[in-house]
């Protein structure tokens, strides 16, 4: 099968199951694909887990043997009801097949009613968003930051989320550190450690440090910022006036707009390039002033694009330690859960827990560069995109002439940070991509294409 997709994949689709079942009887089941209005997919790397919301009709018709009322008061919906979803676009990939895709009904709201039909929107989340409201995290655990993720994934006994899901795509982290969950909820822990953690393959302690935990459709991930920039682009999209797919892209956008996401001051209060971590240690009166600069180490990072922006010299801080935008003060974090026995304790009660003066600013650092250029497109329906896929977006050039010269600029390679696959009975299947990346100039090719940049 091509990995074209055209104009036809915007046509309306059908989803093959919305299969909801009864809290009170099993038995009772309603298929809500005859009434379905529409259906609405999001996955986002700022999101913990899946969501969907469902738009259909209800008059009780033709939806199962066993109700002969209105769904919402025959079955009925009160919240938690199982869903199987199951949907395609028109080129055949499906989504909730393998893996089978089961989510839940968390808040059921009416749009319009009359005596004979009811239109109702249905929130739907995974299963770990609801058991997440109900676990708390109250043991200890000691060792690497990635193996902590998926304990607390996958354990059960009211102390991790027991997921059945994939939680395979893990990146291994280069770092170790020991807590006590204090009686806080799983994705608090996860996405507290998120900001911890370095990766083993993919960043250097000093340089660069950061997680982002998701969900997609096949499963769970825990991947460092520099492991999303370093994969294989997935798909190319072309935005331009011409009729059709040019030769060497994967698909054209129907809609594309761009944010730079520059607001200086911001930037500069978040400490997005620079930074400076005040440490002390109260038992021996230790005291360091460490300043990271991303200019330092931008040679280190993974970049999607060419080069982190260059701000104006002029507003530079001239000596020794001078130059940063935010401060971060900290205690060392030194002889804090040491493992082993009373004797080992005692031996490590010097090593530190956390490295502040490697780890902290730089994450600081890298999350406020990913969303530093972003750009938002809508593509007829292509379920087989992926929040966290990396794409090759070309964009036209502004000029004064007519040509079809692509931005060297705002063109290149990009992270989707969130994506909603839409389905509507009328005005038929779309994808819509939020696009970020870290850095300016276009790097990359089209996926079928041997021109150069």
């Amino acid at each position: 099968m091509s990995n074209e997709v055209t104009l036809r994949s915007s046509t309306p689709s059908i989803p093959k199951t919305i299969l909801i079942t009864s809290n009170e009887d099993p038995s009772k089941q309603a298929n809500l694909v005859g009434g379905l209005i529409s259906i609405a997919y999001f996955e986002s790397i700022l999101s913990d887990t899946l969501r969907a919301t469902i738009t259909f009709t209800d008059t009780g018709i033709n939806t199962s043997d066993s109700i002969k009322e209105s769904i919402l008061e025959g079955l009925p919906i009160v919240g938690q009801e199982k869903v199987l979803l199951k949907f395609e676009d028109n080129n055949e990939i499906t989504i909730g097949d393998k893996p089978e895709l089961v989510m839940y009904v968390n808040k059921v709201t009416p749009i319009a009613d009359d005596t004979r039909k009811t239109q109702i929107k249905l929130d739907l989340v995974s299963a770990e968003f609801i058991r997440n409201e109900k676990t708390r995290v109250t043991k200890r655990y000691d060792g690497k930051i990635s193996d902590h993720v998926k304990q607390l994934l996958t354990e059960g006994n009211s102390i991790g989320l027991k997921t059945k899901k994939d939680v395979s795509d893990i990146d291994e982290t280069l770092n170790n550190f020991n807590y006590i969950g204090n009686n806080k909820k799983p994705f608090y822990i996860i996405n507290w450690l998120s900001r911890k953690a370095i990766s083993a393959k993919n960043q250097k302690k000093g340089t660069s440090a950061g997680y982002f935990f998701y969900e997609t459709s096949k499963g769970f991930h825990f991947k460092s910022i520099d492991s999303l920039f370093s994969q294989e682009q997935k798909k190319s999209i072309i935005f331009n006036e011409t009729v059709g797919i040019p030769e060497g892209y994967d698909l054209k956008a129907l809609q594309y707009s761009k944010d730079s996401n520059v607001n200086v001051q911001n930037k500069l209060k978040m400490g997005a390039y620079s930074t400076r971590t005040i440490l002390f240690d109260p038992f021996t009166t230790y005291y360091e002033v460490v300043t990271p600069n991303a200019a330092l180490t931008e040679d280190e990072l993974k970049l999607a694009g060419k080069k982190l922006p260059k701000l104006n010299d002029e507003f530079n801080n001239e000596g020794d330690k001078k130059e940063f935008t935010r401060t971060t003060y900290n205690l060392l974090d030194k002889g804090t859960l040491p493992t082993g026995d009373t004797n080992q304790q005692i031996e490590k009660s010097d090593e530190e827990n956390f490295e502040y003066k490697d780890i902290l600013n730089q994450s600081i650092m890298r999350y406020n560069q990913f969303f530093s250029s972003m750009a938002t497109v809508t593509i007829p329906g292509d379920f087989s995109l992926s929040a966290a896929d990396m794409v090759y977006l070309d964009v036209p050039q502004l000029e004064e002439e007519r040509v079809e010269n692509t931005s060297k600029q705002n063109s290149g390679l990009y992270i989707i940070a969130e994506l909603t696959h839409y389905i509507h009975v009328t005005e038929g299947t779309f994808t819509k991509l939020s696009l970020a990346r870290d850095s300016f100039g276009k790097t990359g090719r089209p996926s079928k294409s041997s021109i150069a940049n």
